[in-house]
């Protein structure tokens, strides 16, 4: 089996899931985010994007259900024993095998927690689900209660973090190479990944974010590809990435002269950066961090430009994206606790002036404040 943990590692996983899942009351979690079940049990595949569910019952018990391409990848990849199979046909409603499982486990009448947040689970399954499960058991969300253990990373987590930390850096070097006039987005993003790659790395959850010119304003990817211009703007939002755990950057780096507005913005983002790793202590909520931020940028006459959050935690996550709970925006009462890791963007988008200027960094929080991840300056580089 190809698993990236200690069985202890993953004995404790369970131990904490079990708990929580009596504290919470419920009898049995039905699991459909994927980065549950690669948390709990090292299972590692993109089979979600079909009907996939894992069941934890309060003795301890793990079935899958899956479909039977991903019978192998199970058997390769976790400590899974149990693997129940789904047969495709015309009409199929997995949500019956489902119910099947749930009988053996007599839990019938029993209060069961379900992970609706997750892509691995549409709206018409849920519905199917739904629809199965009425009359037969108490049906709780609970898609938070793994989620909640997993933000807290472990020492073998944090190791695997920090080789994604030191990838995002050698993928940054590349941009600083080859970002000039006349080179194209895609020759940038080809070197990011080919040192990914060639360093033990993994896709990432979601593409890198690459734009210049107009584009410099996205904070998504999107298709077009251009080639730099004399004088440009090109953002780039990346991570690296190890056995699915993220450690991102984000930067926009003007090409040829730097517009002055763009020295004026690099300058608040930095401002607005440093405020935030102060107040990224434990103890302190995370909304705090926001508000830091916010502040930093209205004062600096930025408040039309920046965002409505600032960041978010980071872990194993899969596609469609990196984002993992909790959210770095006001109010959000989330007490930051040492083993957090939390990637923190500093975002100025300027639709008037066409400009854009961005910073990011990944951190690790630590017992008495947090560690930066990254090994990079954070000066503005002109290219």
């Amino acid at each position: 089996m190809g698993l990236h943990f200690s069985k202890e590692e993953f004995s404790n996983r369970k131990e904490k899931t079990l708990n929580s899942m009596k504290n919470e009351g419920v009898d049995a979690l039905i699991m459909f985010r994927q980065e549950s079940m690669y948390w709990l049990t090292g299972y590692d595949t993109f089979g979600y994007v079909f009907f996939q569910a894992l069941v934890l019952d309060q003795k301890g018990n793990v079935i899958l259900l899956t479909r039977a391409p991903d019978l192998r990848q199970a058997q390769n990849t976790s400590n899974i024993s149990d693997i129940r199979i789904w047969i495709d046909k015309d009409g199929s409603n997995p949500a019956d095998d489902l119910k099947i499982i749930l009988d053996e486990l007599n839990l019938k009448g029993k209060k069961i927690g379900v992970e609706y947040e997750a892509y691995g689970l549409t709206g018409r399954n849920a519905l199917r689900l739904n629809t199965v499960l009425k009359n037969y058991c108490s049906i709780e969300d609970k898609s938070e209660l793994i989620t909640k253990l997993r933000v807290i990373k472990s020492d073998e987590e944090i190791s695997y973090v920090k080789k994604a930390a030191n990838l995002a850096d050698k993928a940054l070097d590349e941009v600083w190479k080859h970002a000039k006039a006349g080179v194209s987005e895609s020759k940038i993003l080809a070197e990011m990944n080919r040192v990914i790659f060639e360093g033990g790395g993994d896709y990432p959850a979601n593409e890198f974010i690459i734009g210049s010119g107009k584009n410099a304003l996205l904070c998504r990817y999107q298709a077009e590809k251009q080639i730099l211009n004399n004088q440009d703007q090109l953002t780039i939002e990346w991570a690296g990435t190890y056995r699915h755990y993220h450690s991102a950057m984000f930067r926009t780096i003007p090409i040829g002269k730097a517009d002055p507005k763009h020295l004026k913005m690099h300058e608040a983002c930095v401002e607005a950066l440093t405020n935030c790793e102060n107040k990224l202590k434990p103890g302190n909520k995370i909304g705090e961090v926001f508000d830091v931020h916010a502040k930093t940028f209205d004062d600096h006459g930025f408040k039309n430009s920046r965002m409505n959050a600032c960041g978010y935690s980071l872990g194993a996550t899969f596609s469609p994206n990196w984002m993992d709970w909790p959210m770095l925006y006001t109010g959000n009462p989330y007490v930051i606790e040492p083993g957090n890791i939390f990637f923190m963007h500093m975002i100025l988008m300027n639709s008037e002036s066409q400009l854009a200027m961005n910073l990011g960094e990944t951190y690790l929080v630590t017992d008495k404040g947090n560690e930066r991840l990254g090994n990079q300056k954070l000066d503005l580089v002109t290219l």
